[in-house]
């Protein structure tokens, strides 16, 4: 595959839980803000790209304009391409649809971003005419996509539950994994955030919702509570029978992130943000469906098409990120492949940091080439599940 991503050419916000300090900002709008100024600090002009695409989940306001109006936002006004929405595969998604657009001869450079507010989501009306009294249908966008699959037929949480039963998996072990996660954000924040300042800003201006002054200043992640053992084994599952409690899944955020990717090598080494920095080659995709409502253990399979496209093996993967909104995410996979999990998902994951959707797996991406590049190259996986009992997984290279 010749799909490359220029080393540091990438970026993320913090993460905010919803309801927090980026409720009241528009997710395009947002992100075209914080483009603008990711690119002018890489040097990097909007005439650099022949394609784009932005994922997005959550609509916003006006957001049926979608890439196009988002690349005019950021002065990119005849750059086009798609608005992506794979639930929470639209990270790994983006990559796709940009390796699949260089794999044809389309484009050669492309600006990958996404942003989702699942703050102060829709309230969405569907008009009836038909009905009795012409009465429609209403949803509220975020909370009745987590809590009713209409396939099948069931909450997020309770996929999470079917694969604890379907795999052994008990509530002790979930909340084991999720003070182990915990502990492996932390060391993202010593030194005072040393490693996320390789790809977050260190200070970040929260602008109000016009964009015209900052309201106030944060250092990192915004709504992360610490974990509790006592506090953890104090909770009961959220469904009777179950084993998945509050503590063993993440939640709800809004931020934004991006990256750029190149066909050519020489490109890549030109765009990035040192002269001796690493070549990060794209090498395998792979996709997946599950059983119905057993969304968490749909990662398994989509990795193992990734890594046989890659011609590699489990044990050839020195680094394993995933998108984990349940703590069974985890664990499943793990068993699966005769891992331990405790090798997953250094520096941080969905389960702490919280989700945004469609940029949470920009952002495990991007950590995990930091890692590669603190360890000094090889190879890393990232996986991660969506709704609808499906998953996504892309495999790369670093050096």
């Amino acid at each position: 595959m010749h799909a490359y991503i220029p080393y540091g050419a990438y970026w993320s916000t913090p993460f905010a839980r919803w309801q927090g300090e980026f409720a009241d900002l528009h997710a395009m709008e947002f992100a075209a803000h914080v483009t603008r100024a990711a690119l002018a600090e890489r040097d990097l002009p909007v005439e650099a790209f022949d394609f784009a695409a932005y994922g997005l989940t959550v609509p916003q306001y006006r957001s049926f304009y979608g890439l196009p109006w988002f690349t005019g936002m950021i002065g990119a006004e005849r750059l086009t391409g798609p608005t992506v929405n794979q639930a929470c595969a639209t990270g790994a998604r983006l990559l796709a649809t940009a390796a699949g657009e260089f794999a044809i001869g389309a484009a050669r450079s492309a600006l990958l971003v996404s942003g989702d507010r699942t703050s102060n989501s829709p309230h969405v009306y569907y008009p009836a005419p038909g009905a009795p009294g012409g009465t429609g249908q209403s949803e509220d966008i975020v909370l009745e996509s987590f809590n009713k699959d209409p396939f099948a037929r069931c909450a997020m949480v309770d996929t999470a539950d079917n694969v604890a039963c379907r795999v052994g998996i008990d509530t002790a072990e979930q909340h084991e994994l999720t003070l182990h996660r915990q502990a492996q954000y932390e060391d993202a924040l010593k030194d005072d955030r040393a490693f996320q300042k390789r790809y977050m800003a260190a200070a970040f201006a929260v602008p109000d919702a016009r964009f015209r002054k900052t309201v106030k200043t944060i250092s990192g992640d915004c709504g992360v509570y610490p974990a509790s053992p006592n506090k953890m084994a104090a909770l009961r599952p959220v469904r009777e029978g179950g084993s998945v409690t509050f503590a063993a899944q993440t939640h709800p955020a809004d931020g934004n992130a991006g990256l750029v990717m190149v066909a050519e090598p020489d490109r890549a080494r030109d765009m990035a943000t040192r002269k001796d920095a690493p070549l990060v080659q794209l090498l395998a995709f792979g996709q997946s469906r599950e059983d119905r409502a057993h969304m968490p253990a749909a990662p398994i399979d989509a990795a193992r098409r990734a890594l046989e496209r890659a011609d590699l093996a489990i044990g050839d993967m020195d680094v394993i990120k995933s998108h984990n909104p349940f703590a069974v995410n985890d664990i499943a996979f793990a068993r699966a492949f005769g891992i331990d999990w405790r090798r997953m998902n250094n520096f941080g994951s969905s389960l702490i940091w919280g989700h945004p959707q469609g940029p949470t797996g920009l952002r495990a991406i991007i950590e995990m080439i930091e890692e590669l590049e603190l360890r000094g190259g090889g190879y890393g996986l990232f996986h991660g599940c969506a709704a609808g009992d499906s998953a996504m997984a892309l495999i790369l290279k670093l050096g």
